[in-house]
């Protein structure tokens, strides 16, 4: 004997309901923005890419037609020639491989330590918790700048001056690291699944190293991003430490550009396009995957 379910009926009303409401708001459909929407989106991109547009116009001109009124809104001829003078003159080569080494160097280990840290806040139990965080977060309200004179004793008197270890070891930690990985793990990492592993026999190494980084990942992937993109554009503590002739960075190299009577504002604008060229580059080659792994994480959790 066969029992048949029938499926039950939907009232007139509902069907009414269901049958105005558009495709893309249905189960399974795909959302479509308005005219309203892309006009502000194209408005909002068009803001964003002012700065760099005009960066490039600028340094494609030459210092007497930018100081005139108006202002050139479209390029000039002067761009390879400004970008070759701007290489050579700033050491732009020695000045990218410093800067990668010390942006690759902080990033790395800002993303390690804050992923264990936060780990450790988020997930572990231990007497002082919450006081320490706070103290995390309150090293976030201090000013870097009120670091800088005992931070400069520091290296002084260890002589690093004019040395790359001066500008990486004081960035190799950050509060904002921990504070962000802490908030991260809190929602993407079960407390099962450490409670999994640990009856399984594996110490809290191994759960760092098997659970937690590839929980993690997303979120690691953009701090790293971000950590990376923060160290390369950093200024005033290189700026202190560092000199142009000796072992400068990326925006070191670009202050000494254009220095004179009258500064070359071309020439200047034109350091400033090549010190912004790898960021793009990064972003333009990983920017997919980060942004691929952030909906990832945010879906599984």
């Amino acid at each position: 004997m066969t029992t048949t379910v029938t499926p039950p009926e939907t009232s007139p009303a509902k069907q009414h309901k269901r049958s105005r409401l558009p495709k893309s708001a249905r189960a399974g459909g795909t959302l479509h923005g308005g005219p309203i929407a892309y006009v502000i989106l194209i408005v909002f991109t068009l803001v964003s890419l002012f700065p760099l547009v005009w960066t490039a116009i600028a340094a494609s001109r030459d210092n007497q037609r930018l100081a005139q009124t108006p202002p050139p809104l479209w390029f000039g001829s002067n761009l390879f020639k400004n970008l070759e003078i701007a290489w050579k003159d700033a050491n732009l080569g020695e000045a990218f491989l410093n800067t990668t080494i010390v942006a690759g160097i902080s990033a790395v280990t800002i993303v390690v330590l804050s992923t264990v840290a936060g780990f450790a806040f988020a997930k572990l139990r231990f007497k002082g918790r919450n006081t320490l965080m706070l103290l995390v977060i309150g090293t976030m309200m201090v000013p870097p700048q009120l670091s800088i004179i005992p931070l400069y004793m520091m290296v002084a008197k260890l002589d690093w001056t004019d040395q790359l270890q001066a500008v990486i070891f004081p960035s190799l930690v950050s509060a904002f690291g921990v504070f962000f990985m802490r908030q991260y793990l809190l929602q993407a990492l079960p407390d099962e699944v450490i409670e999994a592993a640990r009856v399984d026999g594996a110490s809290s190494w191994r759960v760092v190293w098997h659970v937690v980084f590839p929980a993690a990942r997303p979120a690691m992937a953009v701090l790293g991003m971000l950590m990376f993109v923060q160290a390369w554009n950093d200024f005033l503590w290189p700026f202190l430490v560092l000199t142009q002739t000796g072992n400068p960075t990326v925006q070191v190299a670009v202050a000494g550009l254009g220095r004179g009577y009258t500064p070359d504002q071309s020439l200047i604008m034109a350091g400033a396009l090549l010190g912004t060229v790898p960021l793009l580059l990064v972003f333009a080659v990983f920017g997919k995957q980060i942004v691929g792994g952030i909906m990832q994480g945010a879906v599984k959790g």
